[in-house]
């Protein structure tokens, strides 16, 4: 923990982004770092998180890191932990909590309550289109004999 709060306070003075880092550690031993590089990069996916997992995947040849642990130096926004699900990293160690990333401007919080709302009753407007065309590429995957779900 104590590296990814190093990595968040690095990254923030070197102009990177905000004040996140992150840690990917596997049988104790670290093998990914990540910064926030949302605004050096003009990325807003660059997150710490992400870019730890990113480069936890590449190291160890996968895109699923069920042996590893997280250590972020904030709880995870909803992008975040959406990736950390995907990754299926069964374990999160956090420093600051969400509200204390609002007190300082960034205000996860506000997609946390999004997510649950019905399509149409969120701030940003969903519209179904094309699904029967979308359903094609579906169809497709469900006959494809090395189709890998992940």
């Amino acid at each position: 923990m104590r590296e990814a709060i190093a990595l968040a306070t690095d990254g923030m003075r070197r102009g990177l982004g905000g004040p996140f880092g992150c840690v990917v550690v596997r049988n104790g031993q670290v093998v990914a770092r990540g910064q926030n590089q949302v605004t050096a990069t003009n990325d807003p996916t660059a997150h710490a998180e992400v870019c730890a997992i990113r480069e936890a995947c590449q190291t160890l040849g996968t895109y699923a890191l069920p042996d590893c642990e997280l250590y972020t130096s904030c709880e995870p926004c909803p992008m975040c932990l959406a990736a950390i699900y995907w990754a299926r990293i069964p374990r999160i160690y956090y420093g600051n909590t969400r509200t204390d990333a609002a007190a300082i401007g960034f205000d996860d919080d506000f997609i946390y309550r999004q997510i649950p709302l019905a399509p149409a009753a969120r701030q940003v407007e969903m519209q179904p289109l094309l699904r029967v065309e979308a359903q094609v590429g579906f169809a497709e995957w469900l006959r494809m004999p090395d189709g890998k779900p992940y």
